[in-house]
């Protein structure tokens, strides 16, 4: 059986490499990111390799856009029963450095966008009497310096996705977060970039760090993504799984 799986922020990272973990899977995926044209590469890589996938932009932060975004997924592709909120921003700066803006556009992104995406999508999966909900959180849920914005944001996703667990489950819909830990991305390579120093320099720093002694990289997101939206994962919810090379975040 063909299912319909929708990845936020799936232009590239993390969520580009899930959205194609996910039709590996045997599932449609729509890749849905800000601007409809970053999805591209995504849909190429997954239609190259024999799996269906449909490019939509949105604005996740955005309760119409999202509401035309899952509607359009429905009509083109069929009933949405998967859904990964992957969709992301970084503002870091310290407290005292920190805007409004800058809180505002992460909170937006991060916690309103999995919100509306997830009250949007499970509708879908209600009426199908089952589904699969995946938040993106981060081992900075549990604190990180200049980053106040950011590591509530994270830390809230771990509560919206521990009450969808609770709100969802007796209609066969499961809720589970994902905290990744370093990961080797555009997003870590800009904080390379600000804090004036290499990408290789920075990832070798923080690899030393780690117990398996390595960085992390997208595809080790997806895996665990392709696991939580699996039949197999269905009596694991309201789970956070910290992938991050070891028992320390």
């Amino acid at each position: 059986m063909t299912r319909i799986a929708i990845v936020t922020g799936a232009a590239r990272g993390i969520g580009a490499a899930t959205a194609q973990r996910l039709a590996a899977d045997g599932n449609a995926v729509a890749v849905l990111d800000l601007e409809e044209s970053a999805c591209a590469d995504t849909v190429t890589t997954i239609t190259d390799a024999g799996g269906r996938a449909l490019a939509v932009g949105a604005d996740v932060s955005d309760a119409a856009s999202v509401e035309r975004a899952v509607a359009r997924v429905s009509e083109e592709f069929g009933a949405p029963t998967i859904l990964v909120n992957n969709a992301g921003i970084v503002r870091d700066n310290l407290l005292f450095k920190m805007t409004e803006e800058d809180w505002d556009a992460v909170m937006s992104v991060h916690l309103r966008g999995a919100f509306l995406m997830s009250r949007a999508v499970q509708e879908h999966q209600v009426k199908q009497g089952w589904g699969r909900i995946v938040n993106l959180s981060s081992t900075s849920a549990l604190g990180n310096r200049g980053q106040a914005n950011y590591a509530a944001a994270k830390a809230g996703m771990q509560g919206f996705t521990k009450t969808l667990a609770l709100e969802l489950g007796r209609y066969g819909v499961t809720a589970n977060a994902i905290a990744p830990g370093f990961i080797v991305t555009d997003m870590t390579r800009a904080t390379a970039d600000r804090l004036g120093v290499s990408f290789e320099d920075f990832i070798a720093a923080r690899a030393a760090e780690i117990p398996v002694q390595r960085a992390g990289y997208p595809d080790d997101i997806a895996a665990a993504a392709s696991f939580f939206c699996s039949d197999e994962a269905g009596f694991v919810s309201g789970q956070v799984l910290y992938v991050a090379g070891g028992p320390r975040a």
